[in-house]
């Protein structure tokens, strides 16, 4: 399947550096359509998507049924804004507060504005200003996010922020030193995503926990990378067992279009007054009957189970190419290499394959929760290939 029309890519790329910001490195290919785990370039060129949009596309591209919920919900309301009540979002609403346990829902438009909710909501709730994150953790690029995501190269160009105390990953003993009665919360990823998939110690998340009752802190649980299937279990917090009491969302919420949401429980979930947090475009009819219909592709095809599986099976196969290391849950899998990975990502496209380098050792490898075996099995084979 290629594009209805032939786009010159050359021309896009130099329009694209004259008239945009330039704040990404992009690969070098123009796509136009996607389908399921493959997508196409502006030359008619087939390519296999283990990136998924940066685990957004969980559903895979252009899902027919999230397709047809956008078109019908378009044509009858689009936006109206938060001045009044829409039915749309207060079935969402339902459905998370179903999905993770929590109270009560604010929406947003992206993971990383779902922090800053969060942010907001702590400070309202408790006063206190102090958070203990996690090294290697990623949690937005906004000022308030920021100040939580530890790679210094990102914060540095624009200090002053309000930075955590940054302790290391998946170490009780080090978060238990850090936290103290001054401390307003703890924020950690269930996986690390971002830092190339890092699964912490079974009981740390349960450690956490206590950690934070003893010392009257709440838990922040970013599931922005981790939500909606993606580790093998609806949320990744499902895997211990443990209950956060603010969970931030965003990426595979809306089955591929922008869209966040903060969730919080008990006393916390009360501290919001009207008029404290808002948002223009946030919880629109239009993107709540797309993360509707999404919730409702993963309910129908099993997808929270065919992550764990397909995931096993993933790991597995990437076993067998002999890698320094890999880890994950469900298809959320790093591998590291002793090769210039961002070499193998370029060389990969050249092969039909969509994959994504963390770091210069680390694969990270995220395709939609509907990849096949044969699929997994192709780009397998293509990166023991160029190994």
């Amino acid at each position: 399947m290629g594009s209805d029309h032939m786009t010159d890519k050359n021309d896009i790329v130099k329009r694209e550096s004259e008239s945009i910001f330039q704040t990404y490195s992009r690969q070098d290919v123009l796509l136009v359509k996607g389908r399921g785990a493959h997508v196409w370039d502006s030359e008619g060129r087939e390519y296999l998507d283990f990136v998924a949009g940066i685990a957004v596309n969980s559903i895979g591209h252009c899902h027919p049924k999230l397709v047809e919920a956008v078109n019908r919900q378009a044509s009858a309301l689009i936006h109206t804004s938060n001045l009044y009540y829409t039915e749309n979002q207060v079935l969402l609403a339902e459905e998370l507060k179903k999905l993770t346990g929590m109270d009560r829902a604010y929406f947003c438009n992206s993971g990383a504005e779902s922090i800053e909710a969060a942010l907001k909501l702590l400070r309202r709730a408790t006063g206190r200003a102090k958070i203990v994150a996690a090294e290697r953790a990623f949690h937005g690029r906004t000022l308030g996010a920021l100040g939580l995501t530890y790679k210094s190269a990102y914060r540095e160009p624009f200090r002053p922020l309000r930075e955590a105390q940054f302790v290391p990953y998946s170490d009780s003993e080090a978060l238990k030193a850090a936290v103290t009665a001054e401390t307003g919360a703890v924020i950690l990823e269930p996986v690390q995503g971002e830092a190339g998939v890092y699964v912490p110690d079974r009981d740390y998340l349960r450690t956490a926990r206590d950690i934070c009752d003893d010392r009257g802190a709440q838990l922040i649980l970013d599931e922005v990378q981790t939500g909606f299937g993606r580790t093998g279990r609806w949320f990744a917090k499902e895997h211990s067992g443990v209950m956060p009491d603010i969970i931030c969302l965003g990426k595979a919420i809306a089955g591929g279009l922008p869209m966040g949401a903060m969730l919080a429980r008990g006393t916390v979930a009360e501290a919001f007054q009207k008029g404290d947090h808002g948002s223009t475009f946030a919880g629109g009819p239009l993107i709540c009957a797309a993360a509707l219909a999404a919730i409702d592709i993963i309910r129908e095809e099993r997808l929270v189970e065919r992550s764990e599986e397909m995931g096993g099976y993933l790991k597995s196969e990437i076993e067998k190419l002999k890698p320094l290391e890999v880890r994950g849950l469900g298809l959320m899998v790093g591998v590291d290499l002793d090769c210039d990975c961002k070499q193998l990502v370029e060389r990969a496209l050249g092969k039909g394959v969509l994959i994504n380098n963390t770091s210069e050792h680390t694969l990270r490898l995220i395709p939609p929760l509907v990849v096949t075996k044969e699929e997994i099995d192709k780009v397998v084979a293509v990166i023991g290939e160029l190994l």
